[in-house]
């Protein structure tokens, strides 16, 4: 099955043309003969007239995480090349002034606190404010359209968490887009071009599309599949990869012997995963070139796994391992200086307070049930496929 992505359906019609256009995008905007949406733009009778650039930077050439990219200029295109994740992460009126439209373009990688979906988000803001037409270029949610997990609770919201949903939300992002605008009342001007061909249940190499890692450290569809658990490695003093090669499959910390912890978590019985002992030695990050014993994580049938119950068993597996070394991350953390990081990726202190309660991770993730029962209901007039 080959998927066509939204943007190029957009740039084969004529909605754009002898318009005056911004992008939001980097370099996975493309299409399946790998051309970038800026590149066709600019070769258009479209004037393209700024880039936006998230997370990461335009070219997504930042490595880590609450580091912000500078504005620039695009010396080819002769073109201004916002920061969305600078001093401000929402464009302003001088860098929307003139123009037609503002075309999103964004890989999301189907968890909620991934920064994508809220640098969406706030451009829609800022286009309702201001009056500019926002149209959002639908593309795959790579890991398929399950939910899990439960809703970030009011009062937790950050860059990471805007609005109360599950952690893997199984939304594309216009679907997002839709949703947030429609359901949370941001009300811009929006339009958002479907796919062809996409269906729910497909993962990223199910669809025919080329996969450009979205950001610097998910590199593989591999690591997507994961990132809604053992992203909430984040919070924790221990590592979840970043400074390997496999950033967010490797989990460990040099207070971890691998030959018992992997075979204890193997014992657990969680569906569809396979933990291997490994040791392994960041180069960067966290416990940077100390040799950390833990675990790879091996998906051994996707469709079965699930990410979160499983960081979630993986996180009470290391504090049982070593209580005492254990340890969460102390703020600032994504421009949030009183709240705990844990707290904030979880989108409340509740996980928290359940795992220093030594409350069985099944248990826990029992009591998501309510609310993963009621987003996929609240979900439904929003979907497009």
């Amino acid at each position: 099955m080959t998927v066509r992505p939204g943007s190029a359906i957009l740039l084969d019609s004529a909605r754009l043309h002898g318009q005056r256009v911004g992008v939001v995008c980097n370099h996975a905007s493309i299409d399946r003969d790998f051309r970038h949406i800026v590149d066709r733009l600019a070769s258009g009778d479209v004037r393209l007239a700024a880039i936006f650039g998230p997370q990461h930077g335009f070219r997504s050439d930042v490595q880590e995480n609450m580091i912000e990219t500078p504005h620039a200029d695009d010396p080819d295109r002769r073109v201004p090349i916002y920061s969305l994740y600078s001093e401000t992460r929402e464009p302003t009126a001088e860098m929307l002034r003139g123009l037609d439209a503002l075309v999103i373009d964004l890989q999301d990688v189907g968890t909620r606190i991934y920064t994508y979906i809220y640098t969406m988000a706030n451009c829609l803001r800022a286009c309702a404010r201001h009056g500019v037409p926002a149209i959002v270029c639908d593309r795959p949610n790579p890991i398929g359209g399950e939910v899990e997990g439960a809703a970030l609770v009011p009062g937790w919201e950050s860059f990471v968490g805007q609005f109360p949903i599950p952690m893997r939300h199984g939304m594309t992002i216009g679907e997002l887009a839709r949703l947030f605008n429609e359901h949370f009342g941001i009300g811009a001007p929006l339009e958002v071009v479907a796919m062809e061909g996409w269906q729910r249940d497909l993962f990223a190499d199910e669809t025919g599309l080329p996969w450009v890692m979205p950001s610097p450290n998910i590199p593989t569809l591999e690591t997507a599949v994961v990132y809604p658990g053992t992203v909430l490695f984040e919070g924790l003093l221990i590592s979840e990869g970043r400074g390997t090669t496999r950033p967010f499959e490797l989990i460990g910390a040099p207070w971890i012997e691998a030959e018992r912890f992997a075979p204890a978590m193997n014992a657990l019985g969680l569906p569809g995963v396979h933990f291997r002992p490994a040791v392994f030695e960041p180069t960067f990050h966290k416990h940077a070139k100390q040799p950390c014993g833990g675990c790879q994580i091996h998906v051994t049938d996707r469709r079965s796994f699930k990410p979160l119950l499983t960081g979630v068993a993986l996180i009470q597996m290391l504090r049982r391992a070593n209580p005492e070394q254990f340890a969460w991350r102390e703020p600032p953390y994504e421009y949030e200086h009183d709240k705990l990081p844990f707290d904030i990726l979880a989108g409340s202190d509740i996980l928290r307070q359940q795992l220093e309660a030594d409350v069985p991770a099944t248990d826990i993730a029992a009591t998501w049930r309510d609310d993963e029962a009621a987003f996929t209901k609240l979900r439904q007039p929003f979907l497009l496929y």
